[in-house]
């Protein structure tokens, strides 16, 4: 534990300090001061809002709720400022009626793209702010505070074997605890006759229209098949019921691999499924090569948002551009992509085709399928606009004959 930053603070006229846990790789707060119950919610979020890290001495539950006291302080700043934004174009509107000289500054609508953006950097914030809010934890994991739960299976199962005192952000281990509970319960996958469980930090497959790509499509062979980018091992498991005899599985992940493997061995496909670490493609050919990157070209702020984001389309142009290199003769790569990205105006329309013809690859199949999530039909989602639009689609993709 030794790579872990410190963290400092003054307590008890002593100057203490304690390992830094932050699975998404946040530094931690410069300034920290002592907090307990006593602390009023608009002082804790002032506090926090000039930079000053809480560490908490009160009772844990009287934290959790500070912290949804916080949250609605951020989301009601929010609030007043679009408010604010709609009273201002509403004013210039009236102005503009009112007056037949004077013409009102145009307020520029807003684009799709400039709303992703302006919500990806409020995801940012509220994350930030709601960091702010620390716990300590001994060695064990223990939380020494009063009505703390039993941490100690959650924090295992992400951070390893305790070996030191720490400080952690509630908001992670608010979300350790729902990754343990999500890991437990598991994601129902009908076509598999069971579950898939999902560790922290590896996407749940909880969009079942990719998974009904995969079961609905014609399988050029039985024999093999690459996996590319595992992740909790569904596709890898939905290859293997539907009847093909060995899949190579890769991933970057550790953790990953370690979540498909428990996967597979308790869907019982374990012995047809190889896992290996790779970037990308393992070494060889194979007559089925199946790949989902990530759908969106921008950079994740967190382990778990690397599965959404992909920076430059790095993982979608590697899979393109080596897949005639890995594919037998005759073989199929198939390709799973939302165009969610098209509609927000990050990728330009007709560029994966692009793509796709560059590397000497041709379309010989294209299947779609509207998604089925809550936030694709929910008006009040800031990127309604374009979730409402989306497609998933399998892309069949060949080498082209010479």
């Amino acid at each position: 534990m030794s790579d872990y930053p410190l963290i400092s603070w003054t307590e008890a006229g002593e100057i203490r300090s304690a390992r830094w846990r932050s699975e998404a790789g946040n530094s931690p707060p410069k300034n920290v001061t002592v907090a307990d119950d006593r602390i009023p919610a608009d002082v804790a979020y002032k506090l926090i809002c000039e930079g000053t890290g809480l560490l908490w001495r009160g009772d844990y539950q009287n934290a959790r709720q500070l912290l949804q006291a916080l949250a609605r302080r951020i989301d009601k700043k929010s609030d007043r400022k679009n408010g604010k934004a709609a009273d201002k174009a509403a004013a210039d509107k009236a102005a503009g009626k009112a007056s037949k000289t004077v013409a009102p500054k145009a307020t520029p609508a807003i684009t799709i793209t400039q709303a992703f953006h302006q919500h990806r950097q409020a995801q940012a914030q509220r994350a930030r702010i709601l960091g702010m809010l620390l716990l300590p934890m001994e060695a064990d994991y223990s939380v020494p505070l009063r009505r703390a739960p039993d941490l100690a299976q959650a924090c295992t199962e992400v951070y390893g074997p305790g070996e030191e005192a720490s400080v952690v952000s509630m908001r992670e281990v608010l979300g350790l605890v729902g990754a343990h509970e999500w890991r437990k319960k598991g994601v129902p996958i009908p076509a598999l006759g069971g579950s898939i469980h999902p560790y922290y930090g590896v996407f749940s497959p909880v969009r079942g229209e990719y998974v009904d790509l995969i079961v609905q499509a014609v399988l050029p062979t039985v024999d093999l098949a690459f996996d590319i980018g595992t992740g909790t091992g569904v596709l890898a498991a939905l290859l293997a019921k539907r009847g093909v005899k060995r899949i190579v599985a890769t991933d970057q992940s550790e953790r990953a691999l370690d979540c498909a493997a428990a996967n597979l061995k308790r869907l019982g496909v374990n012995k047809q499924v190889e896992l290996m670490s790779a970037d990308l493609f393992p070494a060889g050919r194979a007559p089925l090569v199946v790949c989902n990157p990530p759908w969106v070209p921008a950079k994740p702020s967190s382990a778990i948002e690397a599965a959404v984001y992909d920076p430059d389309s790095r993982m979608l142009r590697g899979f393109i551009d080596g897949l005639s290199d890995h594919l037998t003769p005759g073989g199929e790569g198939w390709l799973i992509m939302s165009d969610f990205a098209e509609h927000l105006g990050l990728r330009a329309r007709g560029e994966i085709q692009a793509m796709i013809d560059k590397a000497g690859l041709q379309v010989v199949g294209k299947t779609d399928i509207k998604p089925r999530h809550p936030r694709s039909s929910d008006a009040e989602d800031p990127l309604s606009a374009a979730r409402m639009k989306e497609v998933t689609s399998l892309w069949k993709l060949k080498v082209k004959k010479a």
